[in-house]
C-alpha cells in the first residue's frame, strides 16, 4: 500500500533536493523518483508551482544543441523549506505518538 504524499511535503522535499545543487527538470524527477514513488507528470506542476510562488528561479543551459531548463532554490524558497521542515518534525510526532498507542 501506498501513502499519498501531501503536496506540502512534495515540494519541501523538491525544494531539500534543489537546496544542495540546481538540478534540471529530467534529473529532479530522477532524483526524487529514486527515493519516493511519484510520477514525472506530478513533479513538473510542483516545479511550476513553486516558481510562481517565487520559491525557484531558473535558467537554461546549453546542452548537446539545446537548452535544459535548470531550477535553483532561491532565499524565500529557504525560508519556505524551513517552515516546511519545521512542520514535518511535528507532524511525524504526532503520527508516530498515534501509531505507537496500544
Amino acid at each position: 500500500m501506498a501513502i499519498q504524499m501531501s503536496s506540502e511535503l512534495l515540494d519541501g522535499c523538491v525544494l531539500a533536493i534543489l537546496d544542495k545543487e540546481d538540478y534540471y527538470g529530467y534529473a529532479l524527477t530522477q532524483r526524487v523518483q529514486g527515493t519516493i514513488s511519484v510520477s514525472e507528470s506530478t513533479l513538473y506542476p510542483v516545479l511550476r508551482r513553486l516558481k510562481n510562488n517565487q520559491f525557484v528561479t531558473t535558467y537554461d543551459q546549453p546542452y548537446q544543441g539545446r537548452n535544459r531548463r535548470y531550477y535553483q532554490i532561491t532565499t524565500q524558497g529557504r525560508d519556505r523549506l524551513a517552515s516546511i521542515r519545521q512542520d514535518w518534525v511535528m507532524f511525524q510526532e504526532n503520527v508516530d505518538t498515534l501509531l505507537k498507542e496500544r
